[in-house]
């Protein structure tokens, strides 16, 4: 399916312009599953993303959907598509957060157990009143500034009730 998706998207990037031809020349860092540059402005960085840890690009991009609902201030512009090496990647803008302090992991916990989040291994969350699972948040994907917690880097999926 996830093939079949990405033929889809890409005849949706031609159609509509949206293949990103270049990425900010300043490389930051790559996780596990984003390439991480700083943008032109500095006040931003772009995030290329394979998708690898979603079964389909529709959970990928519902992902990023949830991510801006509940992390306003940490929220992504989807800037459209790009193909590195036959491989299809999203790319997205984000807002740079630069850490004045570590994140606790007892503080990321207690944060999202206040807003309805259950911790259920780790690092992993789930809300049982919303069906959705966060995964990964730990304190790198966490940043402090100001001594506010910063999601800058989430794992969301959606499961059906039971």
């Amino acid at each position: 399916m996830k093939k079949e998706q990405e033929s889809g998207l890409r005849n949706y990037a031609t159609s509509n312009q949206l293949w990103v031809t270049h990425l900010p020349a300043q490389y930051l860092t790559r996780g596990s599953e984003a390439q991480v540059y700083l943008d032109i402005d500095s006040k931003h960085v772009v995030k290329i993303n394979d998708a690898i840890y979603y079964a389909t690009w529709l959970e990928y991009l519902n992902s990023l959907l949830l991510h801006n609902l509940i992390f306003k201030d940490t929220a992504y512009t989807f800037l459209g598509f790009i193909d590195l090496d036959n491989v299809l990647h999203a790319v997205v803008r984000q807002p740079f957060i630069i850490a004045d302090g570590q994140a606790a992991l007892e503080d990321i916990r207690a944060f999202l157990e206040y807003n309805g989040f259950e911790n259920t291994r780790r690092h992993d969350y789930f809300n049982k009143t919303y069906g959705l699972i966060l995964e990964d948040m730990h304190d790198e994907n966490v940043i402090l500034k100001f001594e506010k917690l910063f999601f800058i880097d989430t794992v969301f999926y959606t499961v059906a009730e039971e």
